[in-house]
């Protein structure tokens, strides 16, 4: 059997913690920022987890399972 590929997109913007938590970074984050307060783009360089319904579908992506 050959082996599971990553997909490309899915390493760049995902990543698995030690503990197995998966991470994403926050979206609205590339432009338009002149409008938003600083406290709101400061929250938006925390990382935060990937929904319940979505883990599926991104460790597929990492070829985790």
């Amino acid at each position: 059997m050959p082996k599971m590929k990553t997909r490309s997109a899915a390493k760049k913007r995902f990543k698995v913690t030690g503990t197995g938590k998966l991470l994403r970074r926050d979206t609205m984050r590339a432009h338009k920022l002149e409008k938003q307060s600083a406290k709101r783009k400061r929250k938006f360089g925390l990382a935060k987890p990937v929904t319940d319904a979505d883990k599926r579908n991104v460790l597929r992506m990492l070829g985790k399972r």
